[in-house]
């Protein structure tokens, strides 16, 4: 897809990403490295030319021989495509010295939540959390109406700059999706976002995968701790057994014709135990919860439909981003392993 330039030599005019004439990778200074992801290592750099600073992504080319990754050029190619507030920007492709390394420019943000909330003295206020969780609700909107599924959302892969905004990141798991849909693996998500039916085999996926990681996101980001920290796919389902009760034909149709359903030995819990688990909550906010954690994906609540909750409209208010608290910037961002990546989990990102 890429091709190389005729006078630079370096890859870039595409049919199908179009980027112009590519850069050299030593037009940027590294400043130090940031974090290292599932499909590459992340620096924090310089381009020397407009003084900016920018996130340099190098595409991780292990085992490849025939060019790029296709998890790299789906993340380009959509990433191309997207430009909102709350969605991280791919600036341009660069160049090393060798035709098979890439990097990523892309808009740099100061801070991840996952290194927020392991190294803050105090909690976010629910004034932010509602801050931080509209965000990414807006960011969601845009891109499911993009026909884009996100596929990975979790703390760690949602970032924010030193003025308060929330950027969604870590593509490399999207996908467009149709109609008629079309099959997709259901090994994706980080397990402790994974939702239900994902876990029981699904062949069919839409948007409502990333409405069920929203709702793990907001309990984790109201409670100060994940809400479902399952090790292993076995212990993740009983976990959401145990929180929200035993699913069944009646709250969610076709439940007992899902692929991996005879795998499992669900225990016997008829209460749904969010309203205790989260007893401080107003009746808005367990509604909300509630309609994010809906077993059946039919019914449970879309971006646009969550930022019409009642609990964004009620006190205590959402905090203007401008007005969110700054932190010290941790030079290694995103370097400390998210305990989200458990071996099970790791080995189910394929």
């Amino acid at each position: 897809i890429i091709q190389p330039d005729k006078q630079s030599g370096y890859p870039c005019e595409s049919p199908v990403l179009q980027f112009g004439s590519c850069r050299s990778v030593r037009e940027f200074e590294k400043l130090n490295r940031i974090g290292e992801g599932t499909y590459g290592i992340v620096y924090r750099a310089r381009d020397t030319k407009s003084e900016e600073i920018v996130a340099l992504k190098k595409v991780r080319m292990d085992k490849e021989k025939d060019g790029i990754p296709i998890s790299s050029l789906r993340e380009i190619t959509l990433l191309l495509r997207l430009r909102h507030p709350n969605i991280v920007e791919l600036k341009e492709v660069v160049v090393g010295s060798h035709l098979e390394s890439l990097f990523l420019v892309m808009s740099y943000c100061e801070q991840d939540l996952a290194s927020l909330l392991e190294n803050m003295d105090t909690p976010f206020s629910e004034a932010q959390v509602k801050c931080i969780v509209l965000q990414l609700l807006r960011g969601l909107e845009y891109l499911h109406h993009n026909f884009m599924i996100h596929r990975d959302l979790k703390v760690s892969n949602l970032l924010m700059t030193d003025k308060g905004c929330v950027k969604i990141a870590d593509f490399g798991l999207a996908r467009m999706y149709g109609i008629p849909q079309q099959p997709m693996t259901p090994r994706v998500v980080t397990l402790w976002y994974r939702a239900p039916e994902l876990l029981l085999g699904t062949k069919s996926q839409t948007t409502a995968l990333d409405m069920w990681a929203v709702g793990c996101i907001l309990a984790e980001l109201l409670a100060h701790k994940p809400l479902l920290p399952g090790t292993s796919e076995i212990q993740q389902v009983d976990l959401i057994v145990q929180l929200l009760g035993t699913p069944n034909e009646n709250i969610w149709p076709g439940f007992s014709q899902l692929p991996l359903i005879g795998q499992y030995n669900l225990r016997k819990q008829p209460y749904n135990n969010l309203k205790n688990k989260f007893n401080w909550l107003s009746d808005a906010g367990h509604r909300l919860l509630n309609l994010l954690l809906m077993y059946d994906p039919q019914r449970r609540a879309t971006a646009k439909d969550s930022l019409e909750s009642s609990y964004f409209k009620e006190k205590p208010l959402p905090c203007e981003p401008e007005l969110m608290p700054t932190f010290p910037h941790h030079r290694n961002r995103r370097a400390a392993p998210n305990p989200a990546d458990s071996r099970a989990a790791k080995r189910s990102r394929v």
